[in-house]
């Protein structure tokens, strides 16, 4: 049962991470690049369809960590995937923080609504992003090295 846990909660951590790589470093810089207020009108959208996803995606991977250190505490590298819980904890304390708030703007502007700011707060968002990818790419390693 233990093992069905581990490679469940792998998956679903290393699946949210490559959609956030995905994020920061393909669909963001497409959408940078097009025409008039095609990156914005894209980024309004994308900001609405993941800001309702990646929240239950986030608490289900901390859930699913907590439940292996828990399973599988007494176990060889719980030590690693209790580290991997913290760096997750972390990764929800910066969305809720930093990035919900810009997304939750962001995702109402239209051509005619949106701030004169509005690229240097998705800049701003960006900026953020790349730390909170980081940050789960530590995590999801740290999950995967406890395996070995």
């Amino acid at each position: 049962m233990l093992n069905a846990l581990e490679v469940f909660t792998t998956v679903v951590v290393g699946v949210m991470v490559g959609v956030e790589f995905s994020v920061a470093f393909v669909v963001n810089p497409i959408l940078n690049g097009l025409p008039e207020d095609s990156g914005q009108l894209g980024r309004a959208h994308g900001g609405r369809m993941l800001g309702a996803v990646m929240p239950v995606w986030y608490i289900t991977s901390l859930a699913l960590v907590a439940a292996w250190a828990v399973a599988g505490w007494h176990h060889r590298g719980t030590g690693l995937v209790v580290t991997a819980g913290a760096l997750l904890i972390v990764s929800v304390i910066m969305s809720v923080l930093l990035l919900v708030p810009i997304n939750n703007r962001g995702k109402t502007w239209t051509p005619d609504n949106r701030p004169a700011d509005w690229k240097q707060q998705m800049s701003r968002w960006d900026r953020f992003h790349y730390v909170r990818v980081a940050v789960i790419i530590g995590a999801f390693t740290l999950l995967v090295a406890s395996l070995t």
